[in-house]
């Protein structure tokens, strides 16, 4: 293989990770193995490995070395740079199945981070994420009129690939940001189904509201994940 620095390496093992081939608990391959593999110093290795491991990828294991954190759900963050390098926002080892379409009123929860009124009739589309058969956790993804208008693929019961950088397209705005709002609950029985579990677990619930360059609301998601599941990002602080 053809020497690499530490980021092409990093990105070696981060895809190999999102896609399954490394599982959570795995062992990752030694420094030295590292570096005969890419033709690299120690140093080049050890800084793609710290690299990891502050993306909370990877973890130190008393008398293992490195192995791979998990299971994860992937943050929005993660998901717009595989989107950007792969066209699609999902890994190889991951699936999403449609199983809601339609339009519904904004309840409590949905209509004032869509800037609506409760009641107002909004667009749906709820789906399954699964990673090698298994289900990961359920998105719900609501949409304003505006958006819809000019995406109207979004009406159909089919993978868009990338429905928000899809609406962004249209509408000719960039994705600005977005706010996640972290809860624990009790899930409902069609959560306890859809996820498979069989205990009465508590689910993560993750609000996402994402804001157009523009300060426009292109989506509002409901995500909601096992309790074995760990969610994470990393917030650059400068």
């Amino acid at each position: 293989m053809a020497q690499v620095g530490y980021e092409g390496i990093a990105a070696y093992y981060r895809q190999q990770i999102q896609d399954g081939v490394l599982e959570p608990g795995a062992t990752m391959p030694s420094l030295r193995q590292v570096c005969e593999q890419f033709g690299v110093a120690n140093t080049t290795a050890n800084r793609a490995y710290r690299v990891l491991k502050t993306e909370g990828l990877t973890l130190p294991k008393a008398g293992v070395g490195t192995v791979v954190a998990g299971p994860i759900s992937n943050n929005i963050a993660a998901r717009v740079r595989l989107y950007e390098s792969t066209g699609k926002a999902l890994g190889d080892g991951e699936t999403s199945r449609i199983v809601e379409v339609g339009t519904v009123g904004a309840d409590e929860l949905v209509a004032p981070r869509l800037d609506v009124a409760p009641g107002t009739p909004v667009h749906v589309r709820r789906r399954i994420v699964s990673r090698e058969n298994a289900p990961v956790h359920i998105s719900s993804s609501y949409y304003p009129a505006h958006v819809v208008a000019v995406t109207p693929e979004l009406a159909e019961p089919v993978s868009t690939g990338g429905s928000r950088e899809l609406a962004s397209e249209r509408l000719g705005v960039a994705q600005d940001r977005v706010l996640e709002e972290v809860t624990s609950r009790l899930p409902t029985a069609a959560e306890k189904d859809a996820l498979g579990l069989t205990a009465s677990v508590v689910v993560t619930q993750v609000v996402r509201t994402v804001y157009l360059a523009d300060g426009r609301v292109v989506e509002v998601a409901v995500k909601v994940s096992g309790g074995a599941t760990i969610l994470r990002w990393v917030t650059p602080l400068r």
